[in-house]
């Protein structure tokens, strides 16, 4: 198995957030971190574009990314969300193992509230 790091843009923090709580809750990310206050400069639809946005980073198994990112796909607000990953090649020894105990299928509720 290989650790992978999921970086998600989001319109703001609260939506991150519950991004966050649903995928960390339904075991797809062992746990997801909210970054506030990014601003981001980006095309779209051929205009230049600036706003303020928040970051979403998710750690996870390769074999649940696919599922991750459609799930990410379906709470998110935007018509086509930033959701890249990236393998983590290194790291300490025990939280790669949290990482892939916390992502399997089959295990008890991790008991975080359920997003309204």
């Amino acid at each position: 198995m290989t650790a992978m790091f999921v970086y998600v843009t989001a319109a703001d923090a609260e939506e991150a957030r519950q991004i966050g709580l649903t995928v960390v809750r339904e075991r797809l990310a062992a746990c997801a971190n909210v970054l506030g206050g990014m601003t981001s400069i980006f095309r779209w639809r051929g205009a230049v574009e600036e706003s303020t946005e928040a970051v979403l980073i998710m750690k996870t198994e390769n074999d649940r990314l696919p599922q991750l990112i459609d799930r990410v796909k379906a709470l998110h607000s935007y018509e086509s969300p930033c959701v890249v990953a990236m393998p983590i090649a290194q790291g300490d020894a025990a939280f790669l193992h949290w990482i892939r105990d916390e992502t399997r299928e089959g295990r008890e509720s991790t008991g975080l509230p359920d997003i309204d």
